[in-house]
């Protein structure tokens, strides 16, 4: 019966997505045009609550847990699992004020309304993992950005997302080079639940009730410790608390 009903929710959940995937692009477009680079932000983190929204109907519920107190006076590496699309707005809505940026695949941007603007105009990095050498090349360059804006970086070390919830083997050249060029920084471990709930069946129909859980681990300096041992250390932090 649960499937039967999500098939009607599904649909209605994605007009409200398309929709505001649509609104959102010209309301990107009209804010970085007319007000730069803070009324995009604004924009932005307003487009991600909304999407977040587009899964009421289907009786979706989110939390956030953090009890540590995460520095805004300088930039932090936000590095999480990934299970699914929908981690990126729970990231981007609950830690707006640290100006997350993503490490992205190339791909994303461009084609999708509203999410490929972003990735292009608001300060992600998109590399092209079959060119290596170009790759980083660019995150070196996002490692400078992020250091002279005093903004955050999100990076996803296992590559793709994980469909059933159990974490991949993360990937360590990505971290390494954000340490190394960001040694003032701070790393802070996220670790996401259930999100891969709302895809077990595929795109369609959507996953009911699903609760999506973003749990924020204690900063640590990326000075504190060797590149090698401090990926070790985040990596353990964020699988321990993976249901």
């Amino acid at each position: 019966m649960k499937k039967i009903l999500s098939y009607p929710l599904s649909v209605i959940s994605y007009i409200f997505f398309f929709i505001t995937l649509a609104v959102f692009h010209l309301i990107q477009w009209i804010s970085l045009k007319l007000g730069g680079y803070y009324a995009h932000k604004k924009s932005v983190d307003i487009f991600n609550f909304f999407l977040m929204r587009c899964l009421d109907v289907t009786g979706a519920r989110f939390s956030f847990e953090n009890s540590h107190d995460i520095p805004v006076e300088k930039p932090c590496i936000f590095v999480a699992n990934h299970q699914g699309m929908y981690d990126i707005p729970l990231i981007i809505w609950y830690l707006r004020d640290h100006h997350p940026k993503f490490v992205s695949k190339k791909e994303l941007g461009k084609g999708i309304p509203g999410i490929s603007f972003n990735l292009r105009h608001g300060g992600s990095v998109l590399i092209d993992r079959k060119n290596p050498r170009e790759s980083l090349t660019k995150m070196g360059k996002f490692a400078d950005y992020l250091k002279e804006t005093n903004r955050s970086a999100v990076i996803f070390p296992e590559g793709t997302r994980s469909r059933t919830g159990h974490p991949k083997k993360f990937a360590v050249r990505g971290m390494q080079i954000l340490f190394k060029k960001m040694p003032d920084a701070m790393v802070v471990p996220l670790t996401i639940n259930n999100s891969w709930k709302l895809f077990q069946h595929g795109l369609f129909p959507l996953g009911l009730g699903v609760h999506f859980k973003l749990k924020v681990h204690k900063p640590i300096p990326v000075s504190s410790d060797d590149p090698d041992s401090l990926i070790a250390l985040v990596e353990r932090t964020i699988i321990s608390d993976i249901k």
